[in-house]
């Protein structure tokens, strides 16, 4: 660990963290506004070639920003990953630190395939079922606002809930919480995964269950793969405990 800093020296540093992923954050926001209509491209393949309506011209405007918010973010976050590593740091031990910078290309990964996995399976589906219900009974006007903030709605909180596994790793190896917890945890983490599901998707029974299925699954995967990490820890703990017997015993001896 770290020699102790204090609490004038820990703002500082937080300041020069901030500022130095604001800045990361508006230079990824302004290219992706200059790709912004690339993007639209990628963003609008769901919709198998319909065209989207705005009821403004300051929708356009808003459009463009909240999607190219949302890439700037996908795109800094190995940097933001980076900054919240290096402000940790300092309350870190040596083993924890290297542990928690190991994990942070794992955190990027999880975030991207957390994004991507809902853009092709959860969006599509839902998208497409709500279009197929709704034309039952009403002519469907699609606006650029709503798909937009309906995509980005879904996609991005599931980029942040595929980090679950990485942070409960983490907080397993520096000893916060242990798999016997989580699994103690359990019903209450399925009400508040049902809770936040129904926050995200659209009130109706097959889009909770879209987005709190997939959720439940990733807390059981997280929980083992922190019993695969209390396992190592502890074999680490006993060939420590046995390499610390050796050595003693070799000094014995040579008395």
């Amino acid at each position: 660990m770290e020699p102790t800093w204090t609490l004038v020296e820990h703002l500082s540093d937080l300041r020069k963290r901030i500022i130095f992923s604001l800045i990361v954050l508006v230079a990824t926001f302004i290219a992706a506004l200059v790709f912004v209509h690339q993007i639209f491209g990628i963003l609008e393949y769901p919709l198998k070639g319909v065209r989207l309506a705005v009821l403004g011209p300051g929708d356009v405007i808003q459009i463009y920003f909240s999607v190219a918010g949302m890439v700037a973010l996908g795109l800094s976050l190995p940097f933001l990953l980076f900054q919240l590593w290096m402000f940790i740091k300092p309350a870190l031990t040596v083993r924890e630190s290297h542990y928690a910078l190991s994990l942070l290309p794992f955190a990027t990964f999880m975030f991207v395939f957390g994004v991507l996995f809902s853009y092709f399976l959860i969006f599509p589906i839902l998208l497409h079922f709500l279009l197929s219900l709704a034309n039952e009974s009403f002519i469907v006007l699609l606006t650029a606002q709503k798909y937009f903030k309906f995509l980005i709605t879904l996609t991005l909180p599931f980029g942040l809930i595929f980090e679950m596994p990485i942070l409960l790793l983490f907080l397993t190896q520096i000893g916060v919480i242990t798999p016997k917890r989580l699994v103690g945890m359990r019903k209450y983490a399925y009400l508040c995964i049902v809770v936040f599901a129904s926050f995200i998707s659209p009130p109706e029974l097959v889009s909770h269950l879209s987005v709190a299925v997939p959720m439940m699954a990733l807390y059981e995967i997280s929980i083992l793969l922190c019993r695969v990490q209390m396992a190592r820890k502890r074999r680490r703990g006993e060939q420590y405990d046995k390499s610390e017997d050796t050595s003693s015993g070799g000094l014995t001896s040579g008395a």
